[in-house]
């Protein structure tokens, strides 16, 4: 029911008693001008039921208002084009309803705010409190509500993805020539955690990279944009006619994002060009690479020495890993001494080591005399992997000069400390991690081949998947780029009690890198939460993909 409330401009009341008070106090006293009712004197010259019969201040404001819902990504349209999400009785679902109300700017808005409704029902209703200035300066408040009709409506994204999921407008197409996806599972946890493919609709999985598709060409540049701060790439873009019209002079294209990421990965062994060894205070010229983030980060294994290489200066002048992680080789450490020169604030400590590999032990006695940068971690008996440069055949013209200039390689190259022992212990006494990964939902390209070779694939991918979590928990630079989540199956009681159970002797496993639990999240999809997250697609008004 609407109230009125008259705000009329009165001298102050006078309290005296004498006969000239009174006087002015019957002054001020009117009759109204309509029902002769006795009033204190306002502009207008009416009581406050009369100004309510004879002005209604809402009548030029809308009293029903018709809003689109996309039901499947929860948004609203805002007219013209842009759809913005606003949850129900929200502050940013009370300013859409206010700013779609037509008239509103006639008057002065004093209040705001919702009245329940059904959720069922497709109604919103608000309650609105305005001001206006009436008869001579008098001003007048009223309370009335507005009824929004809720229709659903689907918005161009979802429409789009519904009717045919392959209807994109751009794609980023990443690309890495390596032996394995550990950059890509690493640029997928980065991916997830910053919720950078919101606005992606399809992502397929295809052999040595991943096809990023978008609805609109500025999502795709945005996605770029991030890429470009996690890993080292450059990229190329080419464009394809698709639909013109002759008469408006437009023209609709397909865009298409071709990004190489830099085919270098951590642990990698590199064999400098002279050059680059040049460029780079004549490092190495054989090195390892220690961190492939945005930068690539290498090292000498016998100095210490390290320096950081840009994308833009790798591809002037590119060049190929030397060996990868796939082909180390474990070696036992027979002995260790350390020479006392440390880098990384005390991360690394060059020491001399005699190592054999473990395959000879009990064979021969053929052992190699390193040094390594691996001196603060490893002791005598421990077991590292390395590179076995004595049985490696290479193909690389830059290293024939060098070994014709009479230069020599090392025979062993140990790249870090190996725990494979002791996980093995742990798998056995079934003490699983407390801790998992989310996955982004991709299509395989391994359904359209054939079921030959696919579990020789499938199993190299889980070693890869193996290897990635290993570096997470020996990493914490790394670690603290990704996401990691409280496995709820993990049950610590149980597993303690088991591995106590089964533990015989000295247990060697305490030094095994394991990831605390404060650095762990809890998995928010347990609580059923609805709604998406900040930077979902729609909430930004976005450019078109048409070009005159």
């Amino acid at each position: 029911m609407c109230t009125f409330v008259a705000l009329q401009k009165l001298p102050p009341l006078i309290t005296c008693t004498s006969f000239c008070d009174r006087h002015d106090l019957l002054s001020v006293c009117r009759l109204c001008c309509l029902c002769g009712t006795s009033i204190i004197s306002n502009p207008s010259n009416m009581c406050v039921s009369c100004i309510r019969s004879q002005v209604d201040i809402t009548a030029p404001i809308q009293k029903q208002v018709t809003v689109l819902w996309c039901k499947e990504c929860n948004r609203y349209l805002q007219p013209p084009k842009n759809w913005v999400r606003a949850e129900l009785e929200s502050k940013e679902l009370l300013t859409f309803c206010v700013k779609r109300i037509k008239g509103l700017q006639k008057v002065k808005l004093v209040d705001a705010g919702f009245i329940w409704t059904e959720p069922h029902s497709r109604r919103l209703k608000t309650k609105l409190t305005v001001q206006s200035e009436v008869f001579n300066g008098a001003i007048l408040q009223q309370t009335f509500v507005v009824e929004y009709v809720v229709e659903t409506h689907m918005c161009p994204d979802c429409s789009r993805a519904a009717a045919n999921p392959n209807t994109w407008t751009a794609v980023v197409q990443v690309r890495q020539h390596t032996e394995h996806k550990r950059t890509f599972m690493f640029l997928e946890q980065v991916i997830l955690k910053y919720n950078a493919a919101s606005t992606c609709i399809n992502i397929k999985d295809i052999h040595e990279g991943v096809d990023f598709f978008f609805s609109k060409r500025s999502h795709a540049q945005r996605f770029l944009d991030f890429l470009h701060g996690v890993v080292p790439l450059r990229y190329r873009t080419d464009k394809q006619l698709v639909s013109h019209n002759e008469q408006n002079a437009t023209y609709n294209y397909k865009y298409t994002f071709s990004v190489e990421i830099v085919p270098i990965c951590k642990d990698d062994l590199i064999f400098l060009p002279s050059k680059i060894s040049s460029s780079m205070g004549h490092l190495g010229p054989l090195v390892l690479c220690t961190r492939a983030m945005n930068t690539l980060h290498f090292m000498e294994p016998n100095t210490l020495r390290t320096t950081q290489v840009e994308a833009p200066v790798f591809w002037r002048a590119p060049y190929r890993a030397l060996l990868n992680s796939r082909h180390l080789v474990e070696y036992m450490i027979l002995d260790i001494e350390t020479t006392g020169q440390t880098a990384a604030q005390g991360k690394l400590e060059l020491a001399d080591a005699q190592v054999a590999r473990v395959a000879d032990l009990g064979s021969n006695d053929t052992t190699y005399h390193v040094r390594t940068h691996l001196g603060h971690l490893l002791n005598p008996g421990d077991t590292a992997l390395g590179y076995d440069l004595t049985r490696a055949n290479f193909v690389d013209d830059e290293l024939e000069n060098f070994l014709q200039k009479g230069n020599t390689l090392p025979d062993v190259v140990l790249v870090r400390k190996s725990y494979e022992e002791r996980r093995r212990k742990r798998h056995v006494k079934g003490q699983g991690r407390s801790w998992k990964l989310k996955r982004m939902a991709m299509d395989s390209e391994d359904t359209m081949q054939l079921k030959k070779g696919q579990q020789a694939q499938a199993d190299r991918r889980q070693q890869d998947l193996e290897r990635f979590m290993q570096e997470l928990e020996e990493d914490p630079e790394m670690r603290s780029r990704v996401a990691l989540y409280k496995d709820p199956a993990h049950n610590p009681a149980a597993a303690q009690q088991q591995a106590d159970a089964m533990t015989d002797g000295y247990d060697d496993e305490d030094d095994l890198p394991e990831i605390p639990l404060d650095e762990l999240l809890d998995d928010m999809n347990a609580l059923q939460l609805e709604g998406g997250p900040p930077g979902a697609p729609g909430n930004d008004d976005d450019d078109e993909d048409m070009e005159e």
